[in-house]
C-alpha cells in the first residue's frame, strides 16, 4: 500500500516523538499546579528538588506514595484500581475505561473531582486519553486489586456475627489469621471435590470465605471488618455511606455545649484545688496511680474516668506538672503531680478563656485519655499521664472526626455512622478509626463542649478552623447574673452563672451542693466562720445577702451570722512566733486551762496576752479544734486570710511536639521558581564539560566566571552544597575571588555566595 503523500513524514515524526514521562508531565505543569502538589505532599519539598526529574523520582518512591494514599477516599482508590486493572502503570489508558466502569454509580462531576485530586497528588498523570498511574500506587490500594469485579458480600453484619458465633475454634482461628494479615489465603482445600467437612469448605459454604480459584480463597471485606472491630461497610463502594440523623438547631447545640463547658471548667477547678491541697505522688513510670486517681475522684465528686481525662487536659495545658511542690509534703517522695504557678492566672480568667485553654490542649493532644483504666498487654491498668496513653496519631484522628461533623451542616451523626463514613473517607485508616475509637473520641468531644446532640458546636468550629473559640463560647454561655435566691433552709440558689465578683463571695460564705445551669449552695456555721476568717465582717455579710438576694433574707440566717460573729475573733492570734490576745481575761484563762495550752506551750504575759512558739497557722488550727473561734491578725491588728493557697510547682516547659512546618505560598512559589531554573540549567548541554565529557579545569572555571561577571552574562553552574545535594542553577556572576563566587540567583532574585570548589560545572546560559 502506497502511503498518502505527506503522511509518511508525519508518521515518522510521531514514532520518533519522545514518550511522555512523569518528569516531562511535571515539567509541563503550571506553577500553580506544582505549588499545590508540594502543599499536598510536603515530603517532596524536603530537601528542595533541584529539577523536575528529582521531583518525579521522589513522587514515585513507595514511602511518599503511601503517605499520599493516606489522604485518599474510597472513590479515589476505586479509580486507581480501575486504572491498575487496565495496566495504567505500564502504558497509557483512556479515561473511557473509568467512565464505563463507574457509569450510573458516580455522577460525572464527582468523578471529575476525584481525577483532579489524583492528578494534583501526582498519583495519576497524563491527559484523559493517556492516563498513567505511578507504579507504587497499586501497592497502596487497601484491598485486592480486582475486588471491584467480584460479587458483593451477601451477608449482613448481624448474619456475619451469628455465623462467627457458630464457628468452630479452628475455623475462627483461620479467619482471624486472614483478618490480621492478608485477606488472601492459599490452600489446597479450596479445590472442588474436597471433603465438605474441611474447615475451608465449611467456611466457603457459610459465606465467611470467598472462592478465588482452586488454590486461593479470600476473606470478604465485611467479615474482616467484624473480626477487627472496624466499621462494617463496603470499602470499595464509590459512594459514601448515607447519614440518617436529623439536622440540629445551632442554638440547641451551642446551649448544650455551653452547659458542658461550665461543668468542665468547674471540675478542672476542683481537681486543681484537690492537687494543690494534696499533690499526687508520681509513679516511677511518671503517671498517677490508680489509688491517687480514686482519692482525687472522691475529693472532687466526679468519676475516675473523668478524673483521668481532666489530668491529661490540665497537664497538656501546662496547668499541672511533675516536680517538687512548694510547700513540699512531709513524705519521702520527691516527685509529685501538682498545679503549676501558671494556674493562678488561669483561675482568675473568664470562663470562656479557661475553656478555650483546655479545649485547645485536647485538640492537639498526642494521647488517648479514654484508654486510661483499661488493661495493657501484661494485664495491668493503664495509668493517667503514663507513656502508655501516648498515641502520636490521636490528634489527626480527632481532626478527621471533627472535620466530618463540620461538613454535615449540623446534621446529627451517631458514632456508628461516623465510623463508617470515616472508614470510607480514609480507607487506609479504617483499622485505627473503628467504632470503639470513634465513640470514645466523640464522648471526649462532648465532654469538652465541642460536640452536642451529635453535631459540631460553633465554639468547636472556631477551634477547628482557626477562628476565635473564646468569643464563640462567650456568646454561647448564658449571660452571668448578679443575684441569688436565699431560701429558708439556708440554701442559696444561683439560677445561672454568677458574675465573678459575686461567685467569689458566695463560694466563700457557702459550700456548693449541686452544680449545673442552676447551682445550689448551703450556708452553715462553718462557712460563715470561713468568710469571717477571710476578713469579712458581720455587717458586710448581712449587706451581701440583703443586696444580692431576690428573695427576702430569712431571719434564721441573720441570727446565725450575728451569733457566729459574736464569738468570732474574741481571741486574737498573731506572729511572735505567735501570740494570743483577748479583751476578756476570763476567756483567755479558759484557754490556758484547756489541754490545748500544754500542746501549744502557751505562756501568759498579761491577763489579756499569751504567747506560743508554734506557728500561727498551727495555733489557729489547734484552738479551733478545741472549740474556740480565734481569728488571725497581722502586725497592725487587721484580720488576715490564712486559708491555704495550695501547693505549686514551677511551670515546666511543655515538651515540644515536632510538627513539620507548613510552608507558605511565598516559600512554595520560590521553590517552584528554583525548580524551573534547575530544569533550564540541566537542559544546557555540556555545561562546563569538554567534548570528551571530562570536567573543565579550575583555571578555566575561574576564567569563564570572571568573563561572565565583566560582560554581565548569565551562566549555568552545577553546585553541590554542604549537605551533598547536587543542583543546577542559572546565575549572573557579580564578583569572583577569595574562593567565593557572588552571583545573582535568578530563582530567588537575591545575591548568593557559592564556594568555588563546590562548583562542578559552568557554561554560558543560552
Amino acid at each position: 500500500m502506497t502511503p498518502t503523500p505527506g503522511t509518511e513524514g508525519a508518521a515518522q515524526t510521531a514514532s520518533t516523538a519522545p514518550t511522555p514521562t512523569l518528569t516531562s508531565w511535571l515539567a509541563d505543569r503550571k506553577d500553580a499546579a506544582l505549588t499545590e502538589l508540594l502543599r499536598l505532599r510536603p515530603d517532596l519539598a524536603v530537601p528542595p528538588p533541584a529539577t523536575s526529574a528529582v521531583l518525579a523520582a521522589r513522587a514515585e518512591q513507595r514511602a511518599s506514595v503511601v503517605r499520599a494514599a493516606d489522604l485518599l477516599d474510597s472513590l479515589e482508590f476505586t479509580v486507581l484500581e480501575i486504572l491498575a486493572l487496565e495496566q495504567a502503570d505500564q502504558m497509557p489508558v483512556s479515561r473511557r475505561h473509568v467512565d464505563e466502569a463507574l457509569a450510573g454509580r458516580v455522577p460525572q462531576r464527582t468523578l471529575d473531582r476525584a481525577l483532579t485530586r489524583l492528578r494534583a497528588l501526582a498519583l495519576v498523570w497524563g491527559d484523559d486519553e493517556h492516563l498513567r498511574i505511578v507504579r507504587t500506587a497499586v501497592e497502596a490500594i487497601p484491598w485486592r486489586v480486582g475486588r471491584i469485579n467480584a460479587e458483593p458480600d451477601d451477608l449482613t453484619e448481624d448474619e456475619i456475627r451469628a455465623a462467627l458465633d457458630a464457628s468452630e475454634p479452628n475455623e475462627r482461628e483461620l479467619l482471624t489469621t486472614l483478618a490480621r494479615s492478608s485477606p488472601i489465603g492459599r490452600t489446597r482445600d479450596a479445590a472442588p471435590g474436597t471433603s465438605p467437612d474441611r474447615p475451608v469448605q465449611r467456611l466457603l459454604a457459610r459465606g465467611l470465605l470467598r472462592w478465588i480459584d482452586d488454590e486461593t480463597v479470600e476473606l470478604p471485606a465485611r467479615v474482616g471488618q467484624v473480626l477487627r472491630g472496624e466499621a462494617v461497610f463496603d470499602p470499595s463502594s464509590p459512594t459514601p455511606p448515607p447519614l440518617s440523623g436529623r439536622k440540629q438547631k445551632p442554638a440547641d447545640v451551642n446551649a448544650a455545649a455551653a452547659g458542658e463547658a461550665l461543668e468542665l471548667v468547674r471540675h478542672c477547678e476542683d481537681l486543681i484545688g484537690a492537687l494543690g491541697a494534696a499533690p499526687a505522688p508520681a509513679l516511677k513510670a511518671g503517671g498517677v496511680g490508680v489509688r491517687e486517681v480514686r482519692r482525687l475522684a472522691k475529693a472532687t465528686g466526679v468519676d475516675e474516668a473523668r478524673v483521668g481525662l481532666l489530668l491529661e487536659l490540665l497537664a497538656a495545658a501546662g496547668l499541672i506538672a511533675r516536680g517538687i511542690p512548694d510547700p513540699a509534703p512531709l513524705t519521702d517522695v520527691d516527685d509529685y503531680w501538682a498545679p503549676t504557678v501558671a494556674v493562678d492566672g488561669w483561675l482568675t480568667s473568664g470562663t470562656a478563656r479557661r475553656w478555650a485553654t483546655v479545649a485547645g490542649a485536647w485538640l492537639a493532644l498526642p494521647r488517648r485519655p479514654w484508654i486510661i483504666g483499661s488493661r495493657d498487654a501484661t494485664d495491668k491498668p493503664i495509668s493517667a499521664l503514663s507513656d502508655e496513653v501516648r498515641a502520636p496519631g490521636a490528634a489527626y484522628e480527632r481532626r478527621l472526626l471533627l472535620e466530618l461533623l463540620a461538613e454535615t451542616g449540623g446534621k446529627e451523626v451517631s458514632a456508628t455512622e461516623a465510623a463508617r463514613l470515616l472508614a470510607w473517607r480514609r480507607p487506609r485508616w479504617a483499622g485505627r478509626l473503628g467504632p470503639h475509637v470513634v465513640e470514645r473520641t466523640l464522648g471526649e468531644a462532648q465532654t469538652l463542649g465541642l460536640v452536642a446532640h451529635g453535631a459540631l458546636s460553633s465554639p468547636g468550629k472556631a477551634l477547628l478552623h482557626g477562628g476565635d473559640p473564646e468569643a464563640e463560647m462567650d456568646a454561647a454561655l448564658p449571660a452571668p447574673i448578679d443575684y441569688v435566691l436565699v431560701q429558708a433552709d439556708l440554701t442559696v440558689v444561683a439560677p445561672g452563672p454568677l458574675i465573678p465578683e459575686l461567685l467569689d463571695q458566695i463560694t466563700l460564705v457557702a459550700d456548693i451542693e449541686s452544680a449545673g445551669a442552676a447551682s445550689m449552695y448551703r450556708i452553715s456555721e462553718t462557712t460563715i466562720r470561713r468568710a469571717l476568717d477571710a476578713g469579712l465582717t458581720a455587717s458586710e455579710l448581712q449587706t451581701l445577702f440583703a443586696t444580692r438576694s431576690k428573695t427576702p433574707v430569712p431571719q434564721s440566717l441573720t441570727y446565725l451570722i450575728d451569733d457566729v460573729a459574736r464569738r468570732h475573733g474574741r481571741l486574737r492570734a498573731g506572729v511572735a512566733a505567735s501570740f494570743i490576745r483577748c479583751e476578756d481575761p476570763a476567756l483567755l484563762a479558759e484557754v490556758l486551762s484547756s489541754p490545748v495550752a500544754e500542746h501549744l506551750a502557751l505562756r501568759a504575759l498579761a491577763p489579756t496576752v499569751v504567747i506560743s512558739q508554734a506557728p500561727l497557722k498551727e495555733v489557729l488550727t489547734e484552738l479551733r479544734g478545741a472549740g474556740f473561734a480565734p481569728a488571725g491578725e497581722d502586725s497592725s491588728g487587721a484580720i488576715v486570710d490564712l486559708r491555704p493557697r495550695g501547693s505549686r510547682v514551677s511551670a515546666a516547659r511543655a515538651p515540644r511536639t515536632r510538627v513539620p512546618a507548613v510552608p507558605t505560598d511565598e516559600q512554595l512559589g520560590a521553590l517552584v521558581r528554583s525548580l524551573r531554573s534547575g530544569d533550564k540549567a540541566a537542559a544546557s548541554s555540556g555545561a562546563g564539560l569538554r567534548s570528551d565529557g571530562s570536567r573543565a579545569s579550575t583555571a578555566a572555571t575561574m576564567t569563564l566566571l570572571q568573563t561572565a561577571a565583566q560582560v554581565r552574562r548569565s551562566v549555568t553552574i552545577g553546585y553541590v552544597d554542604a549537605q551533598g545535594v547536587a543542583s543546577h542553577r542559572i546565575v549572573q556572576p557579580v564578583s569572583v575571588g577569595g574562593g567565593q563566587l557572588d552571583a545573582l540567583d535568578q530563582a530567588s532574585g537575591e545575591v548568593r555566595r557559592f564556594t568555588l570548589h563546590r562548583i562542578t560545572s559552568v557554561a554560558f546560559a543560552d
